[in-house]
């Protein structure tokens, strides 16, 4: 008998990879939460969400026998978890006849611009549920990738380093097309600025005359 409520990861893909799919679901159980979650925040649309975090959790039950182990468990289905969802909007775009917005950037691949203090949570100033809703819309109107990395670092919390591992992508990328992704985001929300507060700027909360020097 096998206490697996308070297994590592490590051990219940083990037991996984000996046939054992209690132990799946009991991952399943760990992570249900936390793919939806990203799965929502990437589509803004909870039928959409259960539809992602149901075909992640297909592809880790097909794929987790193949798990090496190079990364922690959480950063391999965040990985997981955003092709699917690069997978949907291709599926979506076809459907619609509509071109996908998935810059790959080719340019800055070797350059990494000045960023913004980490620190900074984009969150901060969007407590009240119209800043929310606004802000979230603002995200979705984002290009794929972009919109990825903006939720997997300010909403998330994800580190560069993870975020390039789960995007396969290099560190000085993730923080040029991070630091694209938040101007993107910044104009977007330019309209909103009273609602925000017209001495900080509505997408990460610096005072005005810090946005002026950008």
């Amino acid at each position: 008998m096998y206490a697996y409520d308070y297994s590592s990861d490590e051990i219940l893909i083990e037991r996984f990879r000996e046939g054992d799919d209690l132990a799946f679901d009991l991952l399943v159980r760990r992570y249900e939460q936390k793919v939806y979650q990203l799965a929502y925040r990437l589509t803004n649309n909870p039928d959409d969400a259960a539809d992602v975090a149901a075909e992640a959790f297909l592809r880790m039950y097909n794929s987790l026998k193949r798990f090496r182990g190079d990364a922690q468990l959480s950063t391999w289905l965040y990985r997981v978890v955003s092709n699917v969802f690069f997978d949907f909007r291709k599926r979506e775009a076809r459907h619609q006849h509509i071109p996908l917005e998935l810059s790959t950037e080719d340019s800055d691949e070797t350059m990494e611009l000045p960023i913004e203090d980490e620190n900074i949570d984009i969150m901060g100033h969007a407590m009240q549920e119209e800043q929310k809703r606004v802000l979230m819309e603002a995200i979705q109107q984002l290009p794929e990738y972009q919109r990825v990395m903006v939720v997997l670092f300010h909403i998330e919390e994800r580190p560069y380093e993870e975020i390039a591992q789960i995007l396969g992508l290099p560190l000085g990328t993730i923080k040029s097309r991070l630091n694209r992704a938040r101007n993107a985001l910044r104009e977007l929300l330019e309209p909103y600025r009273e609602l925000f507060g017209v001495e900080t700027s509505p997408t990460i909360g610096q005072p005005q005359e810090a946005n002026d020097a950008l």
